[in-house]
């Protein structure tokens, strides 16, 4: 059966996603404060090329053209997120007229365009004001986080009905306080693992504020990075290490969220590093969910390594498989055994998938990219996602990343996910292979 829209239900989500610091640019324009991306990325040796995001798409004066573009692939939903210094500069206090006057338009924009927003209050652009008082590393950054989601709510509640409190917590904590390979560049465990707190605790704070303040049919839910993980041989030494990988990569951020604290066998391995988690705090986490967004990119496949890291578990560089530009390894079917895997472990109302997408060397030509390998990569992910929806699993939306090529983080304009090219020194936009395919696929037939 060729693969359809039409075999989805109607009411399905179809997007793209993006964030405000890879694609706004006007990173000192209308009283934006600096955000700890913006210090990291003009810090020497932190960005592949010594790239920065202070212009990256221009989104912040391009954002009319941006939203035709996605009225033209057919879109229903864009997922956006807000950037938390454009609208209070200071992390607290003063709100920026200016930046909260953006979002404002943006929304009313989609909305003219039958375009239903899904915004991120946080996709980890924090007020470098906010970092320079401890960051997530300090409990009030939590506090602060639920005030600036009041600022968002009173503004935009009346219109959004789709709040994603934060992107990828995983990320946040882990990618930027104990690798140190993102902003804030901490390498340290026990501030990790505060800091990944700290972030839950925001979030269950402005559950109740996001509602509180906006339609009574307002949707409040989390995105998540989420990872299959497999072991290596059907050895049991392998099975365990798959067990303790995944404890590290998926429960310690499934858990809490549903109710479950964080799982003791990871708080154990952890030891002397873990949080510091005070009385209420895990049921101020465990506020109710409406819907749970899951970002999938690739597996990981992982062997027993007696003295690896706290989880004596190694990740296994998988030969002969398909790899995107990012040396992640191409494997479809995982989609369906996560989503299986987190509707019968944790039973959340509705799940979207809020990224998924791919990164592969291309060149333009004749004025045109042939992106075929990230062509079929979206097809075979979204026939995934039917599988599930066939099997009873409540997906309810889709969302390609991304819309345009970016700043993609510590990698810099190095490495492309759009399904839009764009040329970074003249701004032009131009829809590649894979953009066109997805509005195709998009395409609702006309009756004659």
């Amino acid at each position: 059966m060729t693969l359809s829209r039409d075999l989805f239900p109607s009411t399905f989500k179809w997007g793209s996603a993006t964030s405000s610091h890879q694609i706004e640019g006007a990173a000192f324009e209308d009283g934006k404060g600096l955000s700890i991306w913006d210090t990291f990325s003009h810090t020497p040796g932190k960005i592949k090329g010594g790239d920065h995001a202070d212009v990256a798409c221009d989104h912040y004066h391009r954002w009319q053209e941006d939203l035709d573009l996605m009225q033209d692939l057919g879109l229903n939903s864009y997922r956006f997120s807000i950037s938390w210094p454009r609208v209070i500069p200071a992390g607290t206090g003063a709100v920026n007229a200016k930046g909260l006057d953006f979002y404002d338009r943006l929304v009313d924009g989609l909305l003219q365009r039958n375009l239903e927003p899904f915004v991120t209050l946080y996709h980890w652009d924090l007020p470098q004001a906010l970092q320079d008082q401890g960051g997530w590393v300090s409990r009030d950054t939590a506090y602060h986080f639920a005030d600036y989601a009041r600022t968002m709510a009173e503004k935009l509640g009346d219109r959004v009905t789709n709040w994603i409190t934060h992107n990828e917590p995983f990320c946040t904590a882990i990618m930027g306080h104990l690798y140190g390979a993102h902003a804030p560049g901490i390498q340290d465990l026990h501030s990790a693992l505060q800091a990944l707190h700290h972030v839950y605790l925001s979030h269950g704070l402005a559950v109740p504020v996001l509602r509180e303040h906006s339609r009574p049919d307002a949707q409040v839910g989390i995105t998540l990075s989420l990872h299959p993980v497999y072991p290596h041989s059907e050895q049991p030494r392998d099975i365990l290490a798959a067990r303790r990988h995944d404890g590290f990569r998926n429960r310690w951020y499934l858990d809490p969220l549903y109710g479950r604290g964080y799982p003791q066998d990871v708080w154990e391995r952890y030891g002397q590093h873990v949080p510091d988690v005070q009385d209420g705090d895990l049921d101020t986490i465990s506020a109710k969910l409406d819907f749970l967004g899951v970002n999938y990119y690739f597996r990981e496949v992982v062997e027993d390594s007696p003295g690896h890291g706290l989880f004596d578990a190694r990740e296994i560089h998988l030969e002969n498989v398909k790899r995107t530009h990012f040396d992640w390894e191409v494997f479809p079917e995982g989609l369906t055994a996560l989503l299986k895997r987190i509707h019968e472990d944790y039973a959340p109302e509705k799940i979207y998938i809020t990224e998924n997408g791919a990164t592969f060397e291309e060149e333009m030509v004749d004025g045109q990219v042939d992106d075929e390998d990230r062509r079929q990569f979206l097809e075979d992910h979204i026939q995934e996602c039917l599988n599930v929806v066939q099997a009873g699993v409540p997906l309810e939306g889709y969302f390609a990343w991304s819309l345009l090529d970016n700043f993609e983080w510590a990698e810099g304009y190095d490495k492309r996910f759009g399904m839009v090219h764009v040329d970074f020194s003249t701004q032009q936009r131009t829809l590649k292979t894979s953009g066109n395919w997805y509005r195709d696929f998009l395409r609702i037939p006309v009756e004659s």
